[in-house]
């Protein structure tokens, strides 16, 4: 329905109605004045949301390393939709679950974020992975792991990788943990340009957490994939500090790079996010 459409349509009806549209308008502009309130509690609970998952890294897991035994999930779904001067529609789905024996870990996650602006697609991704963990000692464990990544604006639309290794306790103290993963297996590329690939590749990883004092902490965490065709390196490096017991601060950089990306796309992309929470409480 056009602007044009609706103002007449507007304009005839006053005309019929007289004085009760003045009623009608209160209510229309109440609806639109508590339909505003609904939306505001939805994004600043959305907000929220977004936030307390930036502050979670402070219980940091790596490997079984403080896992709870039994099952554990969580399952997340939001959709919107607009129609007006703009048409945009957007989803978001998120699940995980996981189950420990206190040896045998088992940990599937999947994200899936979908956006369209006036029928022209904007975002359309989609994560999915599952990992098995196994310990051998207090410092030694190993894993296999299958990852799937698919980004339709990407230079390689479909990223998916299989493989085994094992990882190392580096440090495994109350304020310092260090780990690092790597092992063999076997990736499957498609690139933007229709090209398909598949090979031998190598992962490994580096996890770390230091608690510089009792109102601050950093974490880096580290992945590289590596074939011929291609190595994709992830960095996400944060900071917490806890201002005062009302002020805190989530600060972290992540960088993805490729050393092979395809014609016009570029090989790094940086993404700082800065999260501020202040509790009168």
């Amino acid at each position: 329905m056009t602007a044009t459409y609706k103002l007449l349509m507007a304009s005839t009806i006053l005309g019929l109605l007289g004085t009760s549209a003045i009623a009608q308008t209160f209510d229309a502009a109440e609806g639109r004045v508590f339909g505003t309130e609904n939306r505001l509690d939805d994004n600043l609970e959305d907000l929220d949301e977004d936030i307390e998952d930036d502050f979670e890294v402070e219980d940091p897991t790596f490997g079984n390393e403080g896992r709870e035994l039994g099952f554990t999930g969580s399952i997340s779904a939001r959709g919107t939709a607009t129609d007006g001067n703009t048409d945009v529609a957007t989803i978001g789905l998120g699940a995980r679950f996981g189950f420990f024996d206190g040896i045998n870990g088992h940990e599937m996650r999947l994200s899936y974020s979908y956006a369209e602006e006036d029928g022209d697609e904007l975002t359309n991704n989609l994560l999915a992975g599952y990992d098995y963990t196994r310990d051998f000692s207090d410092t030694f464990y190993g894993f296999a792991t299958a990852v799937l990544a698919y980004d339709e604006f990407d230079s390689f639309e479909t990223d998916a990788f299989v493989g085994v290794g094992v990882g190392y306790r580096v440090f495994d103290t109350a304020d310092v943990q260090w780990t690092v993963q790597a092992g063999p297996g076997y990736r499957y590329l498609e690139a933007d340009s229709g090209e398909e690939i598949d090979e031998a590749a190598l992962s490994v990883s580096s996890n770390y957490y230091n608690r510089i004092n009792e109102d601050m902490f950093i974490t880096n965490d580290t992945d590289v994939l590596a074939s011929d065709r291609d190595t994709y390196v992830t960095n996400d490096f944060g900071v917490t500090v806890s201002m005062s017991n009302a002020l805190a601060l989530r600060t972290n950089l992540f960088t993805e790079y490729r050393t092979d990306p395809e014609p016009g796309f570029d090989d790094t992309d940086n993404t700082l996010g800065v999260s501020v929470v202040y509790s009168f409480n």
